[in-house]
């Protein structure tokens, strides 16, 4: 089989923001291997290689951008008989520019300006950047190429300018994170933009956590009626080879080289929350995380994703029954902790319980127990749990849900209480379809600890649902509400009951504080509490 006319590597990363000297020396490697091993004639970096992405108000400090500037300029010199396609942050003309540079024998050959800036959602580009407006086409080993970055495809206008250019393949560099349904999405767009620009696509995307936000990779090449000619995995880091003809086309690959792409949407949300706790805690420097066991379904989750992303040895789950414990919850919780490998220690609440009330007791008076002795237990919880992260340097993993974090339906500086929230953007009927995802090959999760009714346990015979509506109800009520911004009205018009949709709304629309106040957590749906949805703390209005 005769040598393609042009190799080009989708470098899949995994940068860490604001960590320019590691970000410098992953391209320089990633260069090297693609060079001397992959035999490529180019390599393209996603969307802002050099700081990471998203950098956010580091763009505002000249010496982090002059830092950045230093390490393209490396990076520049060290490129020998490769082309390097890289995406940075740029100064000029009096402004800051997202853009990316092609580099060729130690100089800047050519250079791009992103023309969309995204300003919605989890993206605020025009707070830094000011718009390119002109395409940029080169040379490859005499093919004529473009450049885009990542939003320019998702708009009209740049694709179809780069076909008027003359080019006849696109390189497009991106940052773009994950949220459930994000595959199919992507899929649709790259197939409008190659199909305006009458052209293949290079798809190249970073992977990993940063903060809230995933990337899930999933670099591909797509010809120009927008079928998928190469695949990288998701959630992986990979150096992936695409070959093209003399004209642009690509060269199909053999079946064994392309990795499995038919995974389900379970399989790709649990792969985001494995990605997330993992970068979150390695990327921050905690040795190892802790959470609270309860042998509720919240907290087993969240110990299988914790395991999955460290490893067991890395895991301290602690037990920290009251007098409302159930024995099945002790036991539910005692047994996963045996199956996973996982250490646990048990420190009963019932001693620093009574110690609060004595000292409250003159605050608090003879008044018959309410929530406030709920909420005592709950937060001895937590002191529990900062105390053993102090001492120990692991990190606390929150547990609570986003059906819960919704409603208010938690204790600030209780259950709330942690670093790190891995399914903070799970709703509660997702939780159990990820739990009984867990338990496909074998049983992770107890069965009964996902076929019992959820619960508390802060008073004697509690179900969640003596304060809520059926969790099913409850998560498509917020379904609408949260995610999609339908009014009541128009939820009550679908033919859900009045009474419960007004009571959610008003639930979520008073629960703003508790939420501003909680950890951040992995973004897994594309209308997440923080980083999508703000709203105002103090507000008086009700629709």
């Amino acid at each position: 089989m005769s040598a393609p006319a042009l190799r080009v590597v989708m470098a899949q990363l995994n940068p860490v923001v604001g960590d320019l000297a590691a970000n410098l020396a992953l391209v320089l490697e990633a260069m090297a291997r693609a060079r001397d091993e992959l035999g490529a004639h180019a390599i393209v970096f996603p969307e802002l290689t050099t700081t990471a992405y998203p950098p956010e108000d580091l763009l505002l400090r000249p010496a982090f951008l002059a830092g950045s500037d230093a390490a393209l300029q490396r990076v520049a010199l060290a490129t020998q008989g490769i082309d390097v396609i890289i995406g940075h942050p740029e100064r000029g003309d009096g402004a800051l520019y997202n853009a990316a540079s092609v580099l060729r024998d130690g100089a800047v050959h050519a250079r791009y300006r992103k023309q969309a800036l995204p300003n919605y959602g989890v993206f605020d580009e025009a707070r830094y950047f000011r718009a390119g407006s002109t395409p940029c086409v080169f040379e490859l080993r005499g093919l004529p190429v473009a450049i885009t970055v990542c939003e320019d495809l998702w708009v009209p206008g740049p694709a179809a300018q780069a076909r008027g250019a003359g080019a006849r393949l696109m390189l497009n560099l991106n940052g773009s994170p994950f949220h459930d349904g994000k595959r199919h999405q992507r899929a649709e767009v790259l197939a409008r933009a190659a199909a305006e620009a009458a052209m293949p696509i290079v798809y190249v995307n970073q992977v990993g956590g940063q903060d809230e936000l995933v990337f899930d990779g999933g670099s591909q090449v797509v010809d120009a009626t927008g079928r998928v000619r190469v695949q990288a995995p998701y959630f992986e880091i990979a150096l992936v080879t695409c070959d093209f003809d003399a004209d642009g086309t690509p060269l199909p690959k053999a079946a064994s080289a392309l990795p499995a792409t038919d995974l389900d949407d379970d399989a790709l949300v649990y792969a985001a929350l494995v990605t997330g706790v993992r970068d979150y805690v390695r990327k921050n420097g905690f040795q190892g995380v802790v959470l609270g066991l309860s042998g509720g379904v919240d907290s087993a989750l969240t110990l299988c994703i914790a395991v999955d992303a460290l490893g067991a040895g890395q895991v301290l789950a602690v037990l920290m029954p009251s007098r409302h414990t159930a024995d099945m919850s002790n036991e539910d919780a005692i047994e996963q902790c045996q199956r996973l490998g996982v250490a646990y220690q048990v420190l009963p609440i019932e001693g620093p319980y009574e110690a609060f009330r004595h000292v409250l007791a003159p605050a608090l008076g003879d008044a018959p127990p309410d929530v406030t002795e709920e909420n005592i237990q709950a937060r001895c919880r937590g002191v529990l749990l900062m105390a053993i992260s102090n001492r120990s340097g692991r990190l606390v993993l929150s547990t609570s849900n986003k059906s819960e974090s919704a409603v208010g339906y938690s204790t600030l500086y209780g259950d709330m209480a942690g670093g790190f929230a891995p399914i903070k953007d799970c709703s509660k009927t997702r939780v159990y379809r990820l739990a009984r995802w867990c338990n496909r090959e074998r049983e992770a999760i107890p069965l009964r600890v996902i076929e019992r009714a959820p619960s508390a346990e802060l008073k004697p015979n509690q179900t969640d649902q003596d304060s809520l509506p059926p969790y099913d109800l409850l998560d498509a009520i917020l379904e609408r509400y949260v995610e999609r911004d339908q009014s009541p009205a128009a939820i009550i018009r679908e033919g859900f009951p009045e009474a419960d949709v007004l009571r959610v709304a008003r639930l979520v629309d008073t629960s703003e504080y508790k939420r501003r106040q909680a950890a951040p957590g992995v973004r897994v749906t594309a209308r997440a509490f923080g980083r999508d949805r703000r709203y105002p703390i103090t507000c008086r209005y009700r629709e």
